[in-house]
């Protein structure tokens, strides 16, 4: 039996996730909406994914320490409050500027997951762990499904603001119910934070990613686009360095000697872009006009997302079980072929809505064995002191493949294009009474290409994965 406190606590960061992934998730389906409200691109519109990301990956780092300095409890919270302030101006944003400054703000809220998953490292027993990890990566796929159906619904009746308005209440009693029930009697551990590496980081990763966003219209070529890419290198071997001698840095190298932590983060980086690939695209796929895409709704587009989300929450205690009586090791493995397959349906059998649909669920069920397995090889192979900065750890490199996927794939749909007939003016061109009105959509050739680097993602995380040492409770195979 668990205690009260694990239940309340399992049950707050079941709730946070519900939150979390609703507000996140309901931006998916809306994306082709922003791209005309704000009268941008794909790859521009990119930014409002990956500055929420790269915000969230400093943040799960920083209070992933701080919570293990000054209490997981009172860190959670404060990270709540940011997390609400942030989602009660987003919908007021009136620029692409304003959201994705908006959406910077909303991602330090993210570090409530490595700070929540530390929580009940430290209050659930090792034999319940792993159901009690699968239980809160569960609602994770619970709050997908009701931002893929309930947000486009409101999306499309109400405007993309009000599915900003209606979480502002619910971000309200988190933070009620966190300052209330959540319990914390973890030992605090004196730290300084590592700001130079930290900053480092963040720099090296906006460079790259901008690199990748801008190479289009800046030229490749340029000395401009040459100059980031070096800048960004420059930077990572400047946050390698600094890290290996700083006193208190933001990524211990002695866990990344772990087998287990650098196979397990790297792991969940090249996993999680391949998850990303699927979730920037579909959408327009499914509701760019045709023949570039099927024209349909947003509502029916979160529809068609929906058994993704359902089948990854239905399959979390199937993969919880695996995790528990074969290894994470093995529930790894068997998530990235599920994805593969996944991955091979999309590139080749896309013609149709129902493909589609069947190729996405197929995609949710492989990335609930991924994740329930990474969480919990990390978990099981660190000292329990250490749970909140290796969690946070690996927030940081799963951000880090999450960014690159809307920056890799907005340039992909904004360098192959079709051009489709969206409208008509009248007048008297060559005869014609109207003058036919063009937009440019994602083609066929830019899909191909996104899934095709999402293959190679899962097929550099499977072997990566084949090197983990597999644990397991009350015992080791490898």
């Amino acid at each position: 039996m668990m205690s009260n406190h694990s239940t309340r606590t399992i049950a707050i960061s079941a709730f946070a996730g519900l939150l979390v992934t609703y507000v996140e998730t309901m931006i998916t389906p809306a994306l082709p909406i922003l791209v005309s409200f704000f009268d941008t691109n794909y790859d521009h519109l990119s930014w409002i994914i990956t500055a929420y990301i790269i915000s969230g990956t400093v943040s799960s780092a920083i209070f992933g320490r701080l919570a293990d300095m000054y209490g997981k409890k009172n860190i959670f919270v404060i990270l709540a409050v940011f997390y609400t302030i942030a989602v009660s101006f987003g919908g007021f944003a009136k620029t692409l500027e304003q959201l994705i400054i908006i959406r910077t703000v909303q991602g330090i809220g993210m570090g409530m997951f490595p700070v929540s998953f530390a929580l009940i490292n430290d209050q659930v027993s090792k034999q319940r762990l792993a159901l009690a990890q699968g239980i809160v990566s569960s609602t994770f796929s619970g709050g997908a499904a009701i931002g893929l159906v309930i947000g486009a619904w409101i999306t499309q009746n109400y405007g993309w603001q009000w599915s900003y308005h209606s979480s502002i209440p619910v971000a309200i009693l988190l933070v009620i119910l966190a300052s209330v029930y959540l319990h914390d009697e973890s030992e605090r551990k004196p730290a300084e934070i590592d700001f130079v590496g930290v900053g480092s980081l963040g720099i090296a990763i906006v460079s790259f990613i901008l690199a990748i966003s801008e190479g289009e219209y800046w030229g490749w070529s340029s000395p401009s686009i040459i100059g980031l890419f070096l800048f960004s290198a420059l930077m990572f071997f400047v946050f390698v360095l600094y890290e290996r001698n700083a006193p208190e840095p933001f990524i211990r190298m002695d866990l990344l000697r772990i087998r287990n932590v650098f196979l397990a983060n790297l792991t969940g980086l090249f996993a999680m872009s391949g998850m990303f690939f699927l979730f920037y695209t579909v959408p327009a796929l499914l509701q760019d006009p045709e023949p570039a895409g099927f024209g349909i709704s947003i509502v029916e587009s979160g529809l068609i997302l929906l058994p993704a989300a359902v089948l990854n929450m239905a399959f979390a205690p199937l993969a919880a079980m695996t995790t528990t009586r074969r290894g994470p090791k093995v529930a790894i493995i068997i998530g990235l072929i599920i994805l593969l397959f996944s991955y091979l349906g999309l590139y080749f059998n896309r013609s149709s809505i129902l493909a589609i649909l069947e190729d996405s669920a197929v995609m949710g069920m492989g990335i609930s064995f991924i994740f329930v397995g990474i969480i919990n090889i990390l978990l099981i192979s660190v000292p329990r002191d250490r749970s909140g900065e290796s969690t946070g750890m690996n927030v940081v490199f799963r951000n880090i493949g999450t960014s690159l996927a809307p920056a890799i794939g907005g340039v992909m749909e904004t360098m192959f294009v079709t051009y489709t007939i969206v409208g008509a003016v009248p007048a008297n061109f060559y005869g014609l009474p109207v003058i036919p009105v063009l937009e440019s959509f994602p083609s066929s050739e830019a899909y191909d290409a996104i899934y095709m680097i999402g293959m190679a993602f899962v097929i550099v995380a499977m072997f990566l994965s084949i090197f983990m040492k597999n644990v397991i409770v009350g015992g080791e195979r490898k």
